[in-house]
Formats: structure tokens, C-alpha cells, sequence
């Protein structure tokens, strides 16, 4: 199962994405906010992206270029797997190549994830965090449409107290806004 946007394909993982997986996780200005991952590391990561895939039909895609097939990332949905005040939930994430930053690939792979989550899925909410200082990412979820409430950050309870990147601020985005969202935009409603 697939998803195409106007510039992206948002599609299962083959065995030619875990080299670039791999660069992705070491780059350093892409893993700013989260730790670089070993190679070991990422090959865990693809075998989790591969198996999500296989066991629920969807999961945090390979991100390409539709012109290219170029791997840019993965784009995609997640069930939240630890507990917190907003749990169980399904996350909304994103990570692309240092090189497609700026483009609005994020933004528009988001826009088809969403669209999959509340149409085949039949969600009622989708989440997204990340830490404060990620401001690039905060950007993409207001511009998704997701809302930010201060009451909701909390802290990733996979980091230890006193990490950088332990405190995390949350958005949500119900389905009747996606819902409302989605007609203003796709047809001025």
C-alpha cells in the first residue's frame, strides 16, 4: 500500500532504503534533537519500520520523489509506545534528508498521512511531539493544522531526568478539524 501526494510516494521499505536509512540516522544536523544512530542501530529501526508494515499495513513509510524515486525519509504513522496522559494514540512523524529541507516535502507527506489515518483508518485523533527547540518540526505541525496546548508537554519517559531532549511538547489534531481543514483547503469550504 502506497501513498502519492503531487511530488511523493509514500511506500513500503525495500532492502535498497537501509543504506540511506542509515545516512539519514548519522547525520548529525538531521539528528539534532534525537541521538546519531550506528549503523546497527538503523538496521534495527528498518527491520521495526519493515515488520509495522507487514503486521498492520502501515507505519512510517520510505519517503521518495515521484519524478526520481530518489529516497528522501520516511513520512508516516505510529502507535505511541510508551504510556502517557495521551495514550494509546497514533503519532504523525517525519524525518528527510539534510538536502530536501525547505522544500515542503514534510508538509505535504504529512498532509497524505493524515488523509490516511482519518480516511482508512478511521482515526479520531493524531498526535505529534518532539522537543521544544525543534522549531522546523513545530512549523510543519501547525501547518498540518495540529494544535498546541502547554498543559499537554510531558516528559519521554525512554530518557533519563536531566536529558536535553527528555521534555517534549505535544500537538494533537482531532478528526472533525482535519475534517474542516480539509474541505477549506481542498475545496473552499
Amino acid at each position: 500500500m502506497a501513498i502519492e501526494t503531487e511530488r511523493l510516494i509514500l511506500r513500503a521499505w525495500e532492502e535498497k532504503d537501509l543504506e540511506p536509512l542509515a545516512r539519514l540516522y548519522a547525520d548529525p544536523r538531521v539528528m539534532a534533537f534525537w541521538e546519531v544512530r550506528t549503523f546497527e542501530e538503523s538496521k534495527q529501526e528498518y527491520d521495526h519500520f519493515v515488520s509495522s508494515m507487514k503486521e498492520h499495513g502501515w507505519g512510517f513509510w520510505a519517503a521518495e520523489l515521484r519524478d526520481s524515486h530518489e529516497f528522501i525519509g520516511l513520512i508516516g504513522l505510529e502507535n505511541v509506545a510508551f504510556p502517557a496522559h495521551f495514550t494509546p494514540a497514533v503519532e504523525i512523524g517525519w524525518r528527510l534528508h539534510y538536502d530536501f529541507w525547505g522544500k515542503g516535502y514534510a508538509t505535504e507527506g504529512a498532509k497524505g498521512a493524515l488523509q490516511f489515518g482519518f480516511e482508512s483508518l478511521n482515526l479520531n485523533e493524531i498526535v505529534a511531539f518532539t522537543p521544544p527547540a525543534n522549531q522546523r518540526s513545530r512549523k510543519v505541525m501547525e501547518k498540518i493544522g495540529m494544535i498546541y496546548d502547554p498543559k499537554d508537554d510531558f516528559d519521554d519517559p525512554d530518557f533519563a531526568e536531566g536529558h536535553p531532549f527528555r521534555r517534549l511538547v505535544l500537538y494533537r489534531l482531532k478528526r472533525q478539524e482535519w475534517l474542516r481543514n480539509y474541505f477549506q483547503e481542498n475545496h473552499g469550504i
